[in-house]
C-alpha cells in the first residue's frame, strides 16, 4: 500500500511558477511509475506528465511540454511537479498517483493505470 499526499500548491499570476511536491509512504515508491494528474471544475481528470521507477524517463500532455518538468528522488520518497509559465487554463486540482506496475516504466496516460491516488492540491492561475 502507497499513500500519497501532495502539497506546494496556491494562487499565481499567469507567467508565474510553482513547485508541487507528491510526498509516499511505503518502500515500494522506488519500484513504482508515478504520474501527475489534473482536474479543473466540470471537466474529466487529464493527463499532465509521468516518470518512469528509475526517473529516466518522462512523458508529458502535450499542453504543458516545455513549461512543466516532473522529477523524483527516491531516497526521499517524492515526486514534484515544476510548473513555469502558467496560464489560467492550468488551474484545477493536481493530484499525484503511483502505478504499481514493479518497476513501472509505462507513462501511461491513462487514469485507468494508476493505483493509489492523494487527495489533490488546489493550483489557481489569474490572469
Amino acid at each position: 500500500q502507497v499513500q500519497l499526499v501532495e502539497s506546494g500548491g496556491g494562487l499565481v499570476q499567469a507567467g508565474g511558477s510553482l513547485r508541487l511536491s507528491c510526498a509516499a509512504s511505503g518502500r515500494a515508491f522506488s519500484r513504482y511509475g508515478m504520474g501527475w494528474f489534473r482536474q479543473a471544475p466540470g471537466k474529466e481528470r487529464e493527463f499532465v506528465a509521468a516518470i518512469s521507477w528509475s526517473g529516466g524517463s518522462t512523458s508529458y500532455a502535450d499542453s504543458v511540454k516545455g513549461r512543466f518538468t516532473i522529477s523524483r528522488d527516491n531516497a526521499q520518497n517524492t515526486v514534484r511537479l515544476q510548473m513555469s509559465s502558467l496560464k489560467p487554463e492550468d488551474t484545477a486540482v493536481y493530484y499525484c498517483a503511483a502505478d504499481k506496475t514493479w518497476l513501472g516504466s509505462r507513462l501511461d496516460p491513462a487514469t485507468g493505470s494508476y493505483d493509489y491516488w492523494g487527495q489533490g492540491t488546489q493550483v489557481t492561475v489569474s490572469s
